[in-house]
């Protein structure tokens, strides 16, 4: 009878979720992974398969939590409030690994040697900008915004506008929560 793992593999995720996030593919080792998540090489093997089977895996967990979050505070304070609240959000984060979007880095990265990690990402980046023209066709139903605005291109300059915010976050020559706060201020014209 298999021996049952000792470790949490949600947990786990989570740790290389924060790893990758800050240090990316290729700036994470198999021994990096290894030593912080506390897996010899045949455990960590038996754990994920690889290196790119537990990075597909943090890049679904950290695409789920965002959706889930967004969609949580649009329930509590509706589609539109949620929306300006994202941006603050992104800047006041508090301990995260970087502000840069995960899903923009890998694909960023990985894109132009055309892994196929690379298209995970790009596949998450769409299903979040469905979540944004979800939203933004609540907003609409809502009366919120003006029924002559088509959500999904809203959608694709909001998540746009966020993205940048992320990296501009990064910047020390850079105010992100005047950025943040522009961001909101634009969808009270809508």
């Amino acid at each position: 009878m298999p021996r049952k793992p000792s470790y949490d593999r949600d947990a786990l995720i989570a740790q290389a979720r924060d790893i990758f996030w800050r240090q990316g593919w290729a700036g994470t080792s198999l021994k990096d992974l290894e030593r912080a998540l506390n897996l010899k090489p045949g455990s960590f093997y038996a754990a994920f398969g690889s290196k790119d089977a537990l990075y597909a895996l943090t890049l679904e967990r950290y695409a789920q939590d965002g959706v889930a979050r967004l969609m949580a505070m649009a329930d509590e304070m509706g589609p539109l409030r949620a929306l300006k609240a994202q941006p603050h959000l992104v800047i006041d984060a508090g301990a995260v690994p970087t502000h840069a979007c995960m899903l923009a880095k890998t694909y960023a990265e990985l894109q132009a040697k055309g892994h196929e990690l690379a298209d995970k990402a790009s596949g998450h980046m769409v299903e979040m900008k469905e979540c944004f023209a979800t939203l933004f066709r609540r907003a609409q139903q809502a009366g919120e915004i003006g029924p002559d605005h088509d959500p999904d291109r809203l959608a694709a300059r909001y998540q746009s506008d966020i993205l940048g915010l992320r990296l501009s976050a990064e910047r020390n020559d850079v105010n992100a929560a005047e950025i943040a706060a522009d961001i909101a201020s634009d969808l009270d014209r809508l």
